[in-house]
């Protein structure tokens, strides 16, 4: 068992302890459950089915629990997530849980049953207008600090801003972005690849297949920054000048095109709200 599937394991214990019965299925997401694990910079991703009826206190208790597994020490319980729904709000007909579109998506494509009973027949797929909207929701509110109307509840919102704050001037930035590690350098070049693959195709946009997609077009830019993250994955840069000097010539030309590329497809899905948020945030990274 490697690393990864250790925490996953230990985690999966955690919440049955917690939730005792209510807790209906345990799944793996993300690079554990579709491959391409990487221990040098991939997230840890769980997914929980909890019986119904929903209870007022479900988030809190889940996210303690998952609160005091990060802290148990290792780097990689650090990178634990843990997406939750219930039956109901897995199958829409109730509000409530913790699986946007795009991680619902991963676990009824690849999602790896570790515990309980398997709860993911017949599930309704999230629309292909459904995920280009919560992907560009997300990277608005984590990658820019600029979104508006239609935004999240205000609790939260503040640090989400910073964090778009913070990716915006390491997107400009190379070596405050080196700074931060290559899980960090990783992590925001191939964000918009695999948005875009997501936006084409309404798939998961796993990293190599994201970046396969992306180099077979022919006409995006800053394909050898793209080829390179994708290998930093596994191994680290070692040359942190050649590493700037890529990143200085195209990262923001790389962002400019899935910008560009989401401007148009908002608009086109009535979203002109979101499609000018994402025009201030070009006009933030190319001032």
């Amino acid at each position: 068992m490697n690393a990864g599937e250790t925490v996953l394991a230990e985690a999966v214990d955690a919440f049955r302890d917690a939730l005792g019965g209510r807790l209906l299925a345990a799944y793996a997401l993300g690079s554990l459950a579709h491959g391409g694990f990487s221990p040098l910079v991939s997230d840890i991703d769980l997914g929980l089915i909890v019986r119904d009826p929903l209870r007022s206190d479900d988030a809190e208790r889940i996210q303690a629990v998952a609160d005091a597994q990060k802290a148990n020490g290792s780097e990689l319980s650090e990178r634990l997530s843990v997406f939750w729904a219930t039956e109901s709000t897995l199958r829409g007909e109730q509000e409530g849980g913790r699986l946007p579109a795009l991680d619902r998506l991963d676990l009824i494509e690849n999602g790896r049953l570790l515990a309980g009973t398997d709860a993911l027949y017949d599930l309704p797929r999230p629309s292909s207008n459904e995920l280009v909207i919560t992907g560009a929701e997300f990277a608005l509110d984590f990658l820019a600090g600029v979104r508006d109307a239609g935004g999240p509840p205000a609790e939260g919102l503040g640090s989400m801003r910073r964090a778009g704050e913070d990716a915006v001037q390491e997107i400009r930035s190379p070596e405050r972005l080196l700074a931060g590690g290559v899980r960090r350098v990783t992590k925001l070049v191939l964000f918009p690849v695999r948005f875009l693959f997501t936006a084409a195709t309404g798939g998961v946009g796993t990293n190599d297949a994201a970046v396969a997609y992306y180099l077979a077009g022919g006409e995006a830019p800053s394909t050898k920054l793209v080829a390179a993250a994708l290998a930093w994955r596994t191994v680290p840069p070692t040359d942190e000048g050649a590493a700037a000097e890529l990143l200085q010539e195209q990262m923001v030309p790389l962002y400019v095109h899935y910008i560009d590329d989401h401007i148009a497809r908002l608009d086109s899905l009535d979203h002109p709200e979101l499609a000018r948020s994402f025009e201030a945030w070009r006009d933030r990274l190319v001032r």
